[in-house]
């Protein structure tokens, strides 16, 4: 029988624990796990801090004890692993009085904050998903919010590619601005599909390393803006780099960097097929979360991507048989004077239906004039991003499943690029950035043909009003390949009703985080929230989640297999035991 004397667990008698080889006792809310060793006792939680197997079944050779589970081991002296995807299993002081062991069932004392961020580093630097997994959980159990994981995952990405900033990074960004629209219990597991994405892209790359910046010297932003611009249009990354480093390190203000940063990007017309600038918007995004005091490493992880990207006046598509690309660089000249126009007559402008349907058509001068006629009639800058982000979501909600499937990302490019635009104007509301407006908009028509035939938009599918009835429906079609169509009538019903819109897009939130999600659906869920945002208990905000909704149930359900690891990282937090004492039926034994 256990017994138990000012805070010490009787054990048993040494000759006992010898002859028996562990005895486990209770003490403290913990199962402790004591061995004997050489002429010792040693004590250790009993849970196999990797999976929860007790440790009491593994095995002890020259002082290291072994799980039997997946042969994880730990020094029985410490309790330190040898094996990182293990952790450390909790020791306990144990002391012999008389012959009989006494344990102290209070482990020994660690700083639970470290802890947590030292297994996130090991997990992102041995890509270990269900280390990163426990770490989120880990220090989100202790107090630290959100930014803890965020900054320790961009840290780790910016530091550990080499090309830069890449789509790993912009998921794990989209990850941190869904927050805010997802059920609590997806937050987390949000944060870790995000992070297990950097650790993946980074496994085996070698480190970037940065440039210093300039000594003491040039302040002026004018001049830093030029030489920005002109080392990008000779591809150049290490003068590139140097310059917005400098730029940064003299303290020019967020909107003297970023209008250098836009700027150089819209220089070009349309780079790597809107790319670069979702991935510039995307690093933007990240300093809100994390500070400007990041912006040096931030920043300068764009310059690769912004020197080597491809520029479209390069390509065919837009050369011929329409000289696209020509009919852009007309209009870009006149942008200045339109928008003086416009800023001259302080009208309120709200024709972005019109506009939008003009996008739509099969005449590229038209929609690039509709657009400056905008600006000269007094549209803003930010309404023109969200004009050609709404025609890039109606591409979306009127593709058609007879296309290859290979087409939604020609369709999505457009998409998440038209929202990037309408994000970075918010920050940036230049001429130079309004560039990319035109250049989205002849994406938006280079997609046309992908509309024809053109799906009709869904109509109610007469679901009940029970919004917790729909989420379930809308679920159990996600839960089949291809239900399209379905899903689209579903949110089209669901979304009658403007109070029932938040929770329709969290279990949009959570469908997509359920799925092993990769760079393309967070880029789509992200753009679409984003949007919706604006446009809640509009026929244009219905109009935009029909569109993510019918790309989302086009790409599930996958394998599932990243929310497994997570389910497993969370019972393991909240203690439950994953292995199975017996068989789990009759069958196990033949």
């Amino acid at each position: 029988m256990v017994s138990v004397s000012s805070k010490q667990v009787r054990v048993g008698t040494m000759e006992e624990l010898k002859s028996r080889g562990c005895i486990v006792v209770s003490g403290g809310g913990h199962a402790i796990a004591v061995f004997p060793h050489e002429k010792g006792a040693f004590a250790v939680d009993n849970r196999c801090p990797h999976m929860g197997f007790p440790l009491d079944r593994g095995t002890v050779r020259d002082g290291i004890l072994t799980c039997h589970w997946h042969h994880a081991r730990f020094d029985l002296c410490s309790g330190g692993t040898f094996d990182p995807f293990a952790d450390d299993v909790a020791a306990f002081n144990v002391t012999v009085s008389k012959g009989i062991v006494w344990v102290d069932p209070s482990p020994m004392p660690i700083d639970r904050v470290e802890h947590w961020h030292s297994r996130l580093k090991v997990g992102l630097e041995d890509n270990i998903r269900l280390i990163i997994a426990k770490s989120v959980l880990g220090l989100d159990s202790v107090g630290c919010d959100y930014t803890a994981a965020l900054e320790a995952g961009s840290h780790f990405g910016m530091t550990y590619s080499n090309e830069g900033w890449g789509q790993a990074m912009s998921i794990l960004t989209c990850a941190a601005n869904l927050l805010p629209d997802l059920d609590e219990e997806d937050r987390l597991l949000a944060m870790y599909q995000g992070l297990r994405h950097v650790a993946t892209e980074c496994a085996g790359k070698p480190p970037r390393f940065a440039v210093d910046p300039l000594p003491a010297g040039e302040t002026r932003s004018e001049v830093f803006n030029k030489w920005f611009r002109s080392f990008v249009e000779v591809r150049n990354e290490d003068g590139a780099e140097r310059c917005l480093r400098s730029a940064i390190d003299v303290g020019l203000p967020q909107s003297d960097i970023s209008d250098m940063v836009f700027g150089a990007i819209t220089d070009h017309i349309y780079l790597d097929a809107g790319h670069t600038l979702d991935f510039a918007n995307k690093s933007f995004e990240l300093l809100d979360h994390i500070g400007w005091d990041h912006a040096g490493a931030v920043l300068s992880s764009l310059v690769h991507g912004m020197a080597t990207a491809r520029r479209s006046e390069e390509l065919n598509s837009w050369r011929s048989p329409i000289d696209i690309s020509s009919l852009v660089w007309k209009a870009r000249e006149a942008l200045p004077s339109a928008l003086e126009e416009g800023q001259r007559r302080k009208v309120e402008w709200d024709k972005e239906d019109d506009l939008a349907d003009v996008m739509l058509r099969d005449c590229p001068s038209a929609s690039l004039d509709a657009i400056l006629e905008a600006i000269s009639e007094g549209a803003t800058p930010e309404q023109m991003g969200s004009a050609v982000a709404y025609a890039a979501f109606l591409r979306m909600a009127r593709f058609h499943t007879s296309n290859e499937f290979n087409d939604w990302d020609t369709v999505h490019n457009t998409l998440t690029a038209a929202n990037a635009v309408h994000q970075a104007l918010k920050r940036a509301p230049t001429v130079n950035l309004l560039r990319a407006v035109l250049d989205t908009a002849m994406s938006v028509y280079l997609d046309r043909f992908l509309n024809i035939p053109a799906q009709r938009m869904p109509e109610s599918s007469g679901i009940g009003s029970d919004i917790e009835d729909t989420v379930q429906v809308l679920f159990d079609h996600m839960d089949m390949q291809h239900n399209v169509e379905e899903v689209s009538a579903l949110i089209a019903g669901s979304l009658t009703e403007q109070d029932k819109g938040d929770r329709i897009v969290a279990a949009l939130g959570h469908a997509m985080l359920r799925e092993d999600s990769g760079f393309h659906l967070f880029q789509i869920m992200d753009a679409a929230i984003q949007q919706y945002r604006e446009r809640r208990g509009t026929h244009s905000g219905t109009d935009v989640l029909i569109g993510m909704s019918r790309y989302l149930a086009a790409h599930t359900p996958t394998s599932r297999a990243v929310g497994q690891t997570f389910m497993i990282a969370q019972r393991l937090h909240r203690g439950e035991a994953l292995y199975a004492d017996g068989p789990a039926d009759d069958r196990a034994e033949n």
